[in-house]
């Protein structure tokens, strides 16, 4: 590795590291407001064990498909490649679709973020999750944008290897949402 790698990926991981930092924080507020719901609904009431778990599949998937552009990108293969990040485009647009429809449908039935500590602690933890997920398809879009111009470069290869990080970290936060959002209070 050269020197700028070296910075890059200390950066990568430093900036991984401080984004701990921000959903542990996030997560300790949502354990302590979970249970202020204000007379209104408790997590068991509205959400839907089955709407994501699907969410939670796609996500893993798209994960599992940033991995394989890695080896792809790594086997210089630039078709496998280009699919593998183009599904985990695919998929985690699709997840965040599913995430905002999850969004707009609570507050339709009057469950917005204002309405309690808990859901205000809850919109403001998954959907922190959801603009990293939007920042990650940008930055996937970029990744595109740069390998048509330049190909599958050493530096995109970096570059993918760099995403993926970022994307299975996202993954792993998401499972920890899953868990104790969606799952813990469903038990």
């Amino acid at each position: 590795m050269d020197k700028h790698t070296d910075h890059a990926h200390l950066g990568l991981w430093t900036y991984l590291m401080s984004d701990c930092v921000l959903f542990a924080s996030l997560f300790a507020a949502y354990a302590v407001l979970y249970t202020a719901t204000a007379g209104g609904p408790a997590p068991a009431d509205i959400f839907h064990p089955r709407f994501v778990l699907a969410e939670t599949l796609i996500l893993l998937t798209s994960s599992f498909a940033s991995g394989l552009a890695v080896v792809f990108a790594g086997r210089q293969h630039r078709l496998g490649t280009w699919v593998a990040l183009l599904a985990t485009f695919a998929l985690g647009a699709t997840f965040l679709g599913l995430e905002l429809h999850e969004f707009s449908g609570l507050v339709a039935q009057g469950y917005g973020w204002q309405r309690s500590a808990f859901l205000s602690s809850f919109f403001t933890l998954v959907g922190t999750h959801g603009l990293h997920i939007f920042t990650g398809l940008l930055w996937l879009g970029a990744l595109f944008l740069y390998m048509a111009v330049r190909g599958l470069t050493p530096q995109a290869v970096r570059r993918i290897g760099y995403f993926s990080l970022f994307w299975h970290f996202l993954d792993i936060i998401w499972i920890f949402i899953f868990t104790i959002v969606y799952l813990i209070p469903l038990l």
